[in-house]
């Protein structure tokens, strides 16, 4: 069964690989729209989505979101829900599912996932990975990993290859290690309502800010994080002019299916 669920959506006009990135049409659709199609078909009892910029509101008009402009000035877009939360006034144990803004792929199944990891967990915000297949993907920093307690709560998120499997990687750097299961994290989270404000007053802490990830700060303060698998594969978001060409490819070859 599904939980009481909102899906927030951060959007900010200025991305400096991809400016506009919100509106840069896929297939003939803006980004964001199609972001928001995945969120209403994902069952979440309303999608609103967190802009500083009047075009991405125009854009959604007519398109069965809300929209709030929000401060923009914000560092994060989890800032930006501590916004969006205090403006809607929503109750402290709302659950609150965060979509980036650029994730026009996301499958329903993963958006329902992590609101029903955090429903299902006692701790304050929860998200998901998947399985890490190759080698390459374990040693490359722009995949984020991550390894958990047996109550399925997060160590630690990092760039780094962690856990380090000491003796198979002596043996041979060049294979996965079969012993361990590594895990990619996917950036997808969810909040109580309350402790999306409570996090965004939280000062920075020295990991978040060495490995540029925003949740080891919620770590380091000691809150946990609930790691859910992912039950089907969650295509990369866009950030690139590359991104954005893969994503219409692959809708319209699933259209022509």
């Amino acid at each position: 069964n599904l939980p009481d669920f909102v899906v927030a959506v951060p959007a900010r006009y200025a991305s400096q690989r991809l400016p506009g990135k919100p509106l840069r049409k896929i297939a003939g659709v803006p980004m964001i729209v199609r972001v928001c199609q995945r969120a209403l078909a994902a069952g979440a009892r309303e999608v609103v989505v967190a802009t500083d910029d009047a075009r991405i509101a125009d854009a959604l008009d007519g398109n069965g979101v809300e929209v709030v402009m929000t401060r923009a000035d914000h560092a994060s877009g989890t800032d930006r829900l501590a916004e969006l939360a205090r403006l809607r006034a929503w109750q402290e144990d709302l659950i609150v599912v965060n979509l980036q803004g650029d994730e026009p792929q996301a499958p329903v199944s993963g958006i329902q996932a992590v609101a029903q990891a955090l429903a299902a967990s006692y701790a304050p915000m929860a998200t998901l990975a998947t399985p890490i297949q190759s080698i390459d993907e374990l040693f490359d920093p722009n995949c984020v990993k991550l390894v958990r307690r047996s109550n399925g709560n997060a160590l630690y998120f990092s760039r780094a290859p962690i856990p380090w499997a000491r003796d198979a990687m002596a043996a041979n750097r060049d294979a996965l290690p079969s012993s361990v299961p590594y895990l990619r994290h996917i950036g997808i989270y969810a909040y109580r309502a309350g402790f999306l404000g409570r996090f965004a007053l939280l000062p920075r802490t020295p990991l978040e800010i060495a490995e540029s990830l925003e949740q080891l700060r919620a770590l380091e303060h000691g809150h946990a994080i609930h790691v859910a698998m992912a039950p089907e594969f969650f295509p990369a978001g866009v950030d690139t002019e590359a991104d954005l060409a893969r994503v219409e490819r692959e809708l319209l070859a699933s259209q022509a299916r």
